[in-house]
C-alpha cells in the first residue's frame, strides 16, 4: 500500500484534500491470502492461523489511510467462496449445504473473517472519530443470489460457470477460462459465476445494489453523508 500512497502523492499535490473528499474502498482483502494456500492442499487449521494477521494489515492500511487524510472508508468483507465452483468440484456431497449447494465448513470460515474484521473495524471507529469507517457486507449481499438464483436473473443457476472447460458446474481445473477448448456460455448474464473463481458482470451488478440501494452496509450508507464523494 505504501507504493500506492507514494504514487498518488507524486500524481496530485492535493493528496490529503482528495482523500478527504473521496470514498476510499480498501480491498475486499484477504481472498488470495486464503484462496492459495486452500488450493495448495493447506489444512483449514493451518490457514486459521492467516486470519489474525490478515486482519490486523487491513487495520494498519485503515489507520494509515486515516492519518494521511481519509475520512470516508468503505471496507469489505469477504465473499462467500464455498461457493465458489473451484472449491465445490472436488469436493463431498455431504459438505454442501442443501439450501445453496455451498461449502458450509469454507463459508463457515469466511464468516469467522468477517465477524473478525468488524471487530477491528469498530475498535478503529472508536478511535477515530472524525472519521467513517463503513463496512461492506459482500457474503449477504452475494448470499442472496445463491438463496435464490432465478429471482435475480440467473437462469443457468448461481453455481454453474460462464467460462469453463465442462465437468461438474462447467468447471475444470485443467481448462482454464480463455484456453481451449474452454466455452463461453451465449448469455453471461444468466450466469452468477464467471470462471469458477470469480463472478460475472451481472453479479457484481446485485452486490453493488445491495450495498448502495439495499441494507448490506454498517451503518447503513443511505444515512451517510457520501454523495460527494460517490459522484466524484
Amino acid at each position: 500500500m505504501q507504493n500506492k500512497l507514494k504514487l498518488l502523492k507524486r500524481l496530485t499535490r492535493n493528496c490529503k484534500e482528495l482523500l478527504q473528499s473521496s470514498l476510499v474502498l480498501l480491498g475486499e482483502i484477504g481472498g488470495n491470502d486464503y484462496n492459495n494456500p486452500f488450493f495448495a492442499g493447506k489444512s483449514i487449521e493451518h490457514i486459521q492461523s492467516y486470519v489474525s494477521p490478515v486482519i490486523c494489515a487491513i487495520g494498519s492500511a485503515i489507520k494509515e489511510l486515516i492519518k494521511i487524510g481519509a475520512r470516508t472508508l468503505m471496507v469489505p468483507g469477504n465473499f462467500p467462496i464455498g461457493c465458489s465452483s473451484s472449491y465445490l468440484t472436488d469436493s463431498n456431497k455431504e459438505e454442501y449445504d442443501p439450501e445453496t449447494g455451498c461449502l458450509i465448513w469454507l463459508n463457515k470460515f469466511v464468516e469467522n473473517h468477517n465477524e473478525l474484521l468488524q471487530i477491528e473495524l469498530n475498535q478503529i471507529q472508536q478511535l477515530n472519530p472524525d472519521a467513517t469507517i463503513i463496512y461492506a457486507d459482500y457474503y449477504h449481499a452475494a448470499m442472496q443470489f445463491y438463496l435464490s438464483p432465478k429471482e435475480f436473473g440467473f437462469a443457468m443457476g448461481a453455481l454453474t460457470v460462464c467460462c469453463g472447460g465442462g465437468g461438474s458446474y462447467n468447471y475444470n481445473p485443467l481448462v482454464e477460462c480463455g484456453r481451449q477448448p474452454s466455452t463461453v456460455g451465449n448469455d453471461p448474464s444468466g450466469y452468477a459465476s464467471w470462471d469458477g473463481l470469480h463472478l460475472t458482470e451481472a453479479a457484481y451488478r446485485w452486490i453493488f445494489r445491495g450495498l448502495f440501494e439495499g441494507p448490506y452496509t454498517v451503518p447503513h450508507i443511505s444515512t451517510m453523508c457520501v454523495p460527494t464523494a460517490l459522484s466524484a
